[in-house]
């Protein structure tokens, strides 16, 4: 459970979910972000940082640039916790249909 608290966490602070955002559309660098976001590098930096120890993003050093990029397996684990839930919530409302079905089958005689 710690993993998709830790996950969820670092998702869930709007300037970074917005970073996550602007890097779907590809590899990044910190001043292109905190231009697009409209915020100073430093806090760019902090909340890279974190999606780092999260594991959401990787940094690739080019000169005196640092070029970020996000990385799948957050995603695909991310997914795959929600697969549970999904599915069970697809067999209750698969149930909830055919008691409904059987609710109006009743009526009918």
């Amino acid at each position: 459970m710690g993993l998709i608290t830790a996950t969820w966490s670092a998702l869930a602070e709007p300037n970074r979910l917005h970073i996550v955002e602007l890097l779907r559309g590809g590899p990044l660098t910190v001043g292109e972000i905190a231009e697009r976001l409209s915020l100073q590098q430093p806090q760019v930096s902090k909340h890279l940082r974190v999606l780092s120890d999260a594991g959401f993003v990787e940094v690739q050093p080019s000169a005196n640039r640092r070029i970020y990029k996000l990385r799948a397996q957050p995603f695909i684990e991310m997914n795959t916790w929600l697969e549970s839930y999904r599915r069970m919530w697809e067999e209750r409302f698969d149930r909830l249909d055919d008691y409904l079905n059987e609710l109006q089958g009743k009526g009918k005689q």
